[in-house]
């Protein structure tokens, strides 16, 4: 006996629903972005391998007697990148980085003069003790901030150039440390001498980094590594967490972030940068004493950060150059221009105008000279020249709702 089993008709579905799809994911919504054409990208991208250029072009243009003021300038920047790092990323205030500065400076004169080491050497032992110097100071800031911090970066500044920077056996005391330039490794030169030709000519002139010409661009070259860097770390997950310090620690320690790890990490990294840029100051003039490493040298590195635009590491590396050279900028204009204000004006009116421009900067532009420039930093950055121009309340961005199954170029909403 065989039974007829049929399905029961479909029923109709009501008026005014869709088939659901549980396992369908739900339709991303993707906000439109303005990008350049490829002739907006080709400008963008001549006008920064211009600047490049530029700064190579001029270094070598500059009269002698000014060139090691290009590695003081390459120096001071990157000593800006760190100051960016604990002030601009973290939120933390530093009144005390010249104290990094200096043991790095006074380490890698050490290593080099009494260890008879070669220089890349002196300049790991002036990162480590630079990094070491920071994990003191960072057990002790971790607890405090605010004004209390800014008592003990204070305190450990000036317990450094009082204690530290006269031990004699370790700065040479008055007479200062002695830290020579880099130079060509002996095999490299015989190596080439063997060669014979262009080759035997080209070993006679290498003198390595001994010139300052040459050491002005290894300053620059350095700048350009910690450059990209900033720029690597910042877009990190580590980069990310200790931005979020700068907001809110408790808001950043309720989403997971541990903020006690990445403020020391802050503080280390900061220290460690720092410690580097003494190690390649101490080769500039080739001798550091400890009269170098005062504390108007920390406010002078704040300064700097404030001045150019914190946590923007291009407004503060101008501000870097800008505090290197203005000593020597306003000596030269009281020299050579004989009208006001430059006759009025000499290089005694250095911590003045180092106030005055603090003061602009807090009253008029907050963001110092990044946000002087913000239009051009956005173009460069493959953005509008005014990026700001547009009210998102009634010029709002055009969404769209992705739905590859249905409309795969997307239904605008």
């Amino acid at each position: 006996m065989s039974v007829d089993v049929t399905a029961p008709a479909p029923q109709p579905m009501p008026s005014g629903t869709t088939t659901a799809r549980p396992s369908a994911p739900p339709p991303r919504l993707v906000v439109e972005q303005w990008a350049p054409d490829s002739r907006g990208r080709a400008q963008r991208h001549a006008v920064r391998i211009g600047l490049v250029l530029l700064v190579l072009f001029v270094t070598s243009l500059v009269p002698d007697v000014y060139t090691n003021l290009v590695s003081k300038a390459a120096v001071f920047a990157i000593v800006a990148l760190s100051m960016n790092i604990l002030v601009g990323y973290a939120g933390q205030v530093s009144l005390g980085h010249a104290a990094f500065f200096g043991a790095g400076a006074f380490a890698a004169g050490y290593t080099l003069t009494e260890l008879d080491l070669p220089w890349g050497a002196g300049l790991v032992v002036a990162a480590l003790s630079g990094a070491f110097a920071a994990v003191l100071l960072g057990a002790v800031a971790l607890r405090v901030k605010g004004l209390y911090l800014a008592i003990v970066t204070i305190s450990y500044g000036l317990f450094a150039q009082e204690v530290v920077f006269n031990i004699t056996s370790l700065t040479g005391g008055g007479a200062g440390q002695v830290a020579p330039r880099p130079v060509m490794p002996g095999f490299i030169v015989s190596f080439m001498d063997g060669l014979g030709g262009p080759f035997s000519a080209m070993a006679g002139g290498l003198d390595g980094f001994t010139s300052d010409l040459s050491y002005a661009y290894l300053c620059i070259a350095f700048l350009a590594v910690f450059l990209l860097f900033d720029t690597l770390f910042a877009g990190s997950k580590a980069g990310r967490a200790v931005r979020a310090l700068r907001e809110s620690e408790r808001v950043a320690a309720s989403w997971g972030i541990n903020v006690t790890g990445y403020k020391l990490l802050a503080f280390v990294l900061s220290g460690l940068i720092a410690a580097v840029a003494g190690g390649l100051f101490a080769s500039i003039e080739q001798r550091v004493a400890p009269a170098d490493f005062q504390f108007l040298l920390s406010i002078t590195f704040l300064l700097m950060a404030v001045v150019g635009g914190v946590g923007n590491r291009w407004g503060v590396v101008q501000g870097g150059v800008l505090f290197a050279v203005l000593p020597t900028l306003l000596e030269r204009s009281h020299e050579n221009l004989h009208f006001w204000p430059f006759t009025a004006i000499d290089i005694t009116l250095e911590p003045v105008i180092s106030a005055a421009l603090l003061i602009l900067t807090l009253t008029l532009y907050p963001g110092g000279i990044a946000q002087q420039q913000h239009h051009l930093h956005s173009w460069l950055r493959m953005g509008k020249f005014k990026d700001d121009t547009a009210d998102p309340l009634t010029d709002p961005p055009a969404v769209y709702r992705e739905d590859p199954l249905a409309d795969p170029e997307g239904a605008r909403l």
